[in-house]
């Protein structure tokens, strides 16, 4: 099953971001979008997750689905516990002990158990991430959105955070859209690799990766290859 952008027009005053643009993404995996700064990613996003809308075009298979976000901040509630900020986004209907069950599942899935009742403020930064994207989802949505979350990180924290998302993806396969300027972020976590032009979008190459998430190294040959063939989609 595949949801498809059809014949896409946005533009922010003079600026034409998208003309009769058109892309889809296979449910279930997580496509990963690269492309210079302004082309337009963070604004498809926008039009995926209903926050702004299209000029033109039309959005199919999306109707129904339920979408969730992990920002490049993780815009975690202040007053609330891990525990908490988890527990806020599940349906209200819940019995209090499936509640209780489904938030200790992605606490642990984080590996947050030591940290369950601590504030945003006493968390680290990585840590305040793997409860965004345990937060993501707890919540029962179909579409998880990615506006390059792992941006301005450290390497080490970086890694770490791919390792965790690689993780909970595996035990509960959404379908994922990933914005980053990172070749690397989309080598390891994408199913899928789209680059995008400069506005107005065109779609200048899209790759599949062959290689399971949790077999894939930096340094194979064939990752190696294929990010020579993204920086040259890319200008780099």
């Amino acid at each position: 099953m595949t949801l498809e952008v059809k014949g896409l027009h946005k533009r922010y005053g003079e600026v034409e971001i998208f003309r009769d643009f058109s892309i889809s993404f296979t449910e279930g995996m997580i496509t990963c979008i690269l492309g210079p700064s302004g082309c337009g990613k963070t604004t498809l996003l926008n039009i995926l997750g209903k926050i702004i809308p299209p000029d033109g075009g039309t959005l199919a298979g999306f109707d129904g689905k339920i979408v969730s976000y992990i920002f490049q901040e993780p815009r975690l509630l202040p007053w609330k516990s891990v525990r908490g900020n988890i527990e806020f986004v599940l349906d209200r209907n819940l019995l209090p002990e499936e509640r209780k069950k489904i938030t200790d599942r992605f606490i642990s899935l984080v590996e947050l158990e030591d940290f369950a009742d601590y504030y945003p403020a006493k968390l680290s930064g990585g840590m305040r991430q793997r409860v965004s994207i345990a937060r993501a989802f707890a919540y029962p949505s179909d579409i998880i959105l990615m506006d390059e979350p792992l941006k301005g990180l450290d390497i080490k924290l970086k890694l770490n955070l791919i390792q965790t998302f690689s993780r909970i993806w595996q035990e509960d396969r959404r379908t994922v859209i990933f914005v980053t300027h990172d070749v690397d972020e989309a080598l390891l976590l994408g199913n899928e690799i789209v680059v995008f032009s400069r506005a107005p979008v065109e779609i200048v190459t899209q790759k599949q990766i062959g290689v399971p998430i949790e077999e894939r190294s930096l340094n194979s040959d064939y990752l190696k290859n294929l990010e020579k063939e993204l920086l040259r989609a890319l200008g780099g």
